[in-house]
């Protein structure tokens, strides 16, 4: 399963921008990677793990602006299609994460 966090927020004053910075560092902190400017990724093991990485965004929620959360699976993502200047971006192999019991 993918999570998508996407948001749009506020910079007119230093403490919206310093709003904005904060949760950009805790969402990459919680391992999110940026796939489009304001829209970040990350990839869970499984519905639970996702939900604990939901509740994580939640809790570092800035005061103002909007941020959705998408969750979609591992096909859908799959499914995509990127393109850059025109031309389509090769696709990026599927995250395989191991699990230690």
């Amino acid at each position: 399963m993918w999570l998508l966090v996407m948001y749009d927020l506020p910079t007119e004053t230093a403490a919206d921008r310093k709003n904005a910075q904060k949760f950009r560092k805790d969402i990459l902190k919680d391992g999110f990677q940026m796939f489009l400017f304001s829209k970040y990724i990350r990839h869970c093991v499984s519905k639970e793990n996702a939900d604990v990485h939901v509740a994580r965004v939640k809790r570092i929620l800035p005061p103002h602006g909007t941020i959705g959360i998408l969750r979609i699976t591992d096909k859908q993502f799959g499914e995509m299609e990127v393109f850059t200047n025109k031309r389509e971006v090769s696709k990026n192999p599927i995250v395989q994460q191991l699990e230690m019991f």
